[in-house]
């Protein structure tokens, strides 16, 4: 994994041991098989699915107890397999943020790294739109994504 430190982006990165459409598949219809079941409103136990809806203007969203949706998100660019990128409505204080312009981006590369294997490059940006709270929520996403992604990793073998 490699990390950036600036205040306004938080990078990382990994390469998975699986082609380029695998991992990208992986990340998008898998969503529910690696991401971690503590970080959803639902939480471990009540949490029924999690997606991402294919295309521009797709959700990220889960699905809880008694078909409760949260949308978290929104797919701003989908390239498959190479880019994907959406919006992460969710404020400093975990709480779902509706509004857009107070939205972070997240934006995923996947690259081919040797044979059969692949690069991701993940850019989580737009921190600063969350004021002083920016530095500190960027800092706390930055072990959040460092988990998630070698959860990914593992899941995409």
């Amino acid at each position: 994994m490699r990390q950036d430190t600036s205040t306004d982006v938080l990078r990382n990165s990994c390469s998975v041991g699986v082609s380029v459409a695998r991992a990208f598949e992986v990340f998008t219809e898998g969503l529910g098989t690696w991401w971690i079941r503590e970080f959803t409103w639902s939480g471990p136990d009540a949490l029924e699915r999690m997606g991402i809806e294919p295309g521009v203007d797709g959700k990220c969203y889960e699905i809880g107890p008694y078909g409760f949706r949260c949308d978290w998100g929104r797919v701003l660019v989908w390239e498959p397999p190479g880019r994907l990128a959406f919006t992460w409505q969710i404020g400093p204080d975990r709480v779902p943020q509706p509004d857009p312009t107070k939205a972070t981006e997240v934006e995923l590369h996947f690259y081919p790294d040797g044979e059969g294997r692949t690069r991701i490059d993940l850019e989580h940006r737009g921190f600063d739109r969350h004021g002083e709270d920016g530095p500190t929520y960027r800092e706390a996403l930055d072990g959040g994504w460092e988990q998630l992604l070698a959860r990914f990793a593992a899941a995409a073998g």
